[in-house]
């Protein structure tokens, strides 16, 4: 009888490279479980394809629509978006392609990841990427899954110009290789796209020829709801499908890669996390671990735009509209270099009013704010309670508030307006993600707004007062520091970065999840492989550094087997791979 040795719940930026390097030795049986629709080769959507993100980003067709997540402590829950669809973040993100820095990765290994240090890690994004720009030697790869191309200087369009000007003007030195010279600077952005269209890790590792493998099943739109557990040992999950029937999967090893809120929300609902919490749920304690679902972290962020005049303005047939960022130190006592983000973008929508608006993100890197991952119900269809916190360590806003400065000082160097009042705060509010949805409606609406814009000066600042700031003005918040802590406060928002809420680390350390293969402690035959494993956030947009854990960790694992099978062991894989569940 077929008999599955791993199952892979989430077919996201992890759980899709683990299937393509599990799967590639034959006599392992692998199933990769997906809750959103399929995209396999010569099917994937237009929209998905598209090198410009945000038609699909701000929809409401590849992301968990019920998962929200408060900001701060005071804010109200707003939808987080995390993909539902093969490829998870990786078919809606924003494609970027950073690594970060090598002291985020020694610092892993420093605080309880052995194995985990720069030069460990560095194997695994190289094997990954195809680099475009800067192919092979000792820090790029060049024959991985994954392209990686920079728009380089020569080929920026004015507003990146205008943008560069202003961060030369505010000492900031320009690189070109984001993910091979580590300090400040500003540099061309790099990101897995090639010829203008998204690369996916569903295009990328579940290709025609690893489809076709004969020990790799692939579902989709099946909605795992809870692990199978005898014990402390899992034997499966439970999976439902649209169809409202519930089917059951066995396995040797669960391997969970639905994400760092969805990750620990389903070993909470099979009993592994804190015994007490549990018990007031009536849920009961298989292994207790309070650690699950604590420890989460995103990158406190804030957005700005300035208006464009048509010189600035890019042909909205050119799709990729971000094409350069910079790292910065804001100097807040205690903190370290590079610990501000700063990246831009040609447009701020894909209508005809976000193109006569520059885009701004701003972000601390390292944050100190830890939030939280909690359970509110035993159901399975209750989402989970997200708690960001994002302001939680004061350092946070400190570092915001210089941040706010240094970008205001950029702009005002960087010659794309004659008046700061051109230059605003936007908040992703979800006004303005409706907005962004695309539609027949939104293209006319949007149309007439950015018209309206074109109109002399005084009649385009009174519409960005009443339709963008609500009155806010960015020379009021830059002359009172408690005006500027408060509008932080009130926007700060997270940049979809959630990490760190199963995280690795000893046995012996009570709010470690995981050893550093992703095992969880005190289980058997289950396993995290996803951004919750990370100890601390690193210095980058989470999507490439995630590929990289799963390539490790599969590496690990298939090296594991191979010794094993090689020492004639018997494969410890379970019962029938699907079956109707009781």
């Amino acid at each position: 009888m077929e008999r599955f040795d791993y199952v892979i719940v989430g077919g996201g930026s992890a759980g899709c490279v683990l299937a393509h390097r599990l799967s590639a030795v034959p006599s392992l049986r692998v199933a990769l479980i997906e809750a959103g629709a399929d995209t396999p080769p010569g099917a994937v959507p237009a929209a998905i394809l598209d090198g410009y993100p945000m038609p699909v980003f701000c929809g409401e067709t590849y992301i968990w629509p019920d998962l929200k997540a408060k900001a701060t402590r005071d804010a109200a829950p707003r939808v987080y978006e995390q993909g539902r669809v093969m490829g998870g973040g990786s078919s809606i993100n924003v494609q970027s392609a950073n690594r970060g820095l090598p002291r985020d990765y020694d610092e892993w290994a420093a605080n309880g990841a052995d194995g985990w240090a720069w030069r460990d890690v560095l194997p695994y994004f190289r094997k990954l990427e195809r680099d475009v720009n800067f192919p092979g030697g000792e820090l790029h790869g060049s024959d991985g899954p994954v392209p990686i191309r920079r728009i380089m200087p020569k080929d920026w369009p004015p507003f990146c110009d205008a943008f560069a000007k202003g961060l030369r003007a505010n000492g900031v030195a320009q690189l070109q290789d984001q993910n091979g010279e580590f300090g400040d600077g500003f540099f061309p952005g790099a990101f897995s796209n090639i010829d203008d269209k998204r690369v996916s890790t569903a295009i990328a590792y579940l290709d025609e020829a690893t489809r076709k493998r004969p020990n790799l099943t692939v579902y989709s739109n099946l909605r795992v709801e809870h692990i199978v557990m005898e014990g402390a040992a899992a034997r499966g999950v439970i999976a439902l499908a649209q169809s409202g029937e519930r089917v059951r999967f066995e396995a040797g090893e669960v391997v969970l890669s639905a994400g760092a809120l969805q990750s620990p929300a389903l070993l909470m609902r099979a009993g592994i996390g804190d015994a007490r919490e549990l018990a007031a749920l009536g849920i009961a304690c298989a292994v207790d671990r309070p650690g699950v679902g604590r420890n989460l972290q995103d990158h406190p962020s804030l957005t700005f735009c300035h208006f464009l005049e048509p010189r600035f303005r890019m042909p909205l047939a050119r799709r990729r509209a971000s094409m350069m960022a910079a790292r910065m130190s804001s100097g807040v006592a205690g903190c370290d270099e590079s610990d501000l983000y700063l990246s831009s973008a040609t447009r701020a929508a894909w209508h005809e009013l976000g193109n006569r608006l520059g885009l701004f993100f701003l972000w601390c890197n390292r944050p100190y704010s830890r939030g939280r991952v909690q359970l509110v119900s035993a159901d399975t269809a209750a989402a989970a309670r997200v708690d960001l916190n994002l302001l939680d360590d004061e350092r946070d806003l400190q570092r915001l508030a210089t941040g706010v400065r240094m970008l205001a000082n950029v702009v005002e160097a960087s010659g794309l307006g004659r008046d700061p009042r051109d230059f605003f705060p936007a908040a992703f509010s979800p006004r303005v993600k409706a907005l962004s949805q695309v539609g027949e409606r939104n293209a006319l609406l949007t149309s007439m707004l950015g018209t309206l814009l074109d109109t002399p000066a005084p009649l385009r600042r009174f519409l960005i007062e009443r339709f963008f700031t609500r009155g806010l003005d960015m020379a009021a918040l830059l002359a009172d520091d408690r005006a500027l802590a408060d509008f932080i406060r009130a926007n700060v928002f997270g940049v979809w970065h959630a990490s760190g809420t199963c995280r690795m680390g000893g046995a012996q350390d009570r709010d470690a999840v995981t050893d550093t293969e992703g095992r969880v402690h005190g289980a058997q035959g289950l396993r995290v492989v996803d951004a919750s494993l990370m100890p601390r956030l690193p210095s980058a947009n989470t999507n490439i550094p995630t590929i990289m854990i799963a390539e490790k960790i599969a590496h690990a694992m298939v090296a594991q087997r191979r010794a094993s099978l090689a020492s004639g062991a018997s494969s410890d894989s379970a019962a029938p791979p699907l079956a109707a569940a009781h």
